[in-house]
């Protein structure tokens, strides 16, 4: 059975997505803003949510409709086939968003969709009162310019909780954007990577995660999981796949520092979690301290910046020392995340690219000093 899915992330990340879902055999891969649509059957669900690593979360596209009154919108939602996914106890929660259209109301939304729901299952099961306490579905009704979407949210809590960073650190790095920052750079697992201001060690243990091929939600629980719907042999499977995959003899070489000692130790621990703290190497440095003993190699970091922690003079002495290391190493690419507009000036270099991503609600851009290829072998 084909299912329409797509998946959500942070605007600026459709294309790796994209890739993603290529990687995985998807159907039907479509690419809008901020979603990216794919088909499939249920195993489809399931490896999307193991390995998409950029992605905010699956959903199955359950019904699309126009709706230009309330009526229009309750009569939609019941002609859909509730029952094929909704056992009788389901615990289901409708979420709502309109924008540009004649229904406004977000709560009217809401509350008309729930209610249509109930309606179609009286219908299915031949009773009159759900207790609601089986698993739960989070039903979401979006209406943009008078078109309905009726999705069903598969993921739970967002992709980005891998469950490797209960510890963090002020103004953590999501791990779906340190993710994009890896996979926009070009970094291999041949070349040496460094995050000189790595935090809690976000983009260091992604790497690391990418370099051993481990799915990125292998030891979390989905929504999806708990449906009476989708068997769990399909999971199962899904994860024994994922295992399979595993490359535990890679060998790489991950550098990552900070100036905190207590991150340096959070660092350690969520890397620790994710199985990957044999692959890194985590030093209390100053990022102007940091000397890499490779050429060729990439550094990636978010630094801080005004906005987001840090004062001014600390934040200018932090850019001269990343200029002094971009020319002690001239052989090096650089990546930096940040909200600051003038940190070319003060690298004395402009970007190769400069590309606007979100951290969080807050625009940033990703610099990318990209420096010379490494020699064929």
């Amino acid at each position: 059975m084909k299912i329409n899915c797509f998946a959500t992330c942070t605007f600026g990340l459709e294309a790796i997505v994209k890739r993603e879902l290529e990687r995985l055999n998807m159907d039907n891969i479509v690419t809008s803003d901020g979603r990216i649509d794919f088909s499939g059957d249920f195993s489809a669900i399931a490896k999307a949510n193991l390995w998409l690593r950029s992605a905010d979360r699956v959903m199955i596209n359950f019904g699309e409709f126009d709706a230009f009154s309330f009526e229009d919108l309750f009569q939609g939602v019941k002609n859909l086939p509730w029952g094929d996914i909704l056992e009788k106890d389901a615990n289901f929660i409708v979420t709502g968003k309109s924008v540009r259209s004649q229904l406004f109301s977000v709560s009217d939304c809401q509350a008309i969709t729930k209610k249509a729901i109930v309606e179609k299952l009286k219908e299915k099961y031949n009773i009159d009162w759900f207790e609601e306490t089986g698993a739960e579905y989070k039903i979401q009704v979006g209406i943009l310019k008078d078109r309905v979407t009726i999705a069903i949210d598969t993921t739970g809590a967002g992709l980005n909780k891998r469950g490797y960073r209960e510890s963090a650190v002020t103004a953590p790095l999501k791990e779906t954007l340190a993710h994009a920052l890896i996979d926009l750079s070009y970094w291999n697992k041949n070349r040496i990577l460094a995050d000189t201001m790595c935090g809690s060690g976000t983009i260091p243990i992604e790497a690391a995660m990418i370099a051993r091929n481990i799915a990125p939600g292998l030891t979390r629980k989905f929504s999806a999981e708990n449906w009476q719907h989708i068997p769990s042999e399909i999971w199962k499977e899904a994860r024994k796949e994922a295992y399979a995959a595993m490359d535990p003899n890679v060998k790489v070489h991950i550098h990552g520092s900070d100036i905190d000692p207590r991150a340096i130790e959070q660092a350690k621990y969520n890397a620790k979690l994710a199985g990957v703290d044999d692959m890194i190497y985590f030093e209390n440095l100053q990022a102007a301290d940091y000397k890499p003993d490779g050429e060729y190699g990439v550094l990636i970091s978010n630094p801080p910046y005004g906005s987001r922690i840090g004062n001014f003079d600390e934040i200018k002495e932090l850019y001269y020392g990343l200029k002094r290391f971009l020319n002690a190493n001239p052989s090096w690419s650089m990546y930096l995340l940040t909200a600051d507009e003038e940190i070319e000036k003060y690298l004395s270099k402009r970007a190769t690219k400069k590309r606007k991503l979100y951290n969080g609600n807050m625009k940033t851009d990703y610099y990318q000093f990209v420096g010379p290829r490494p020699p064929k072998a």
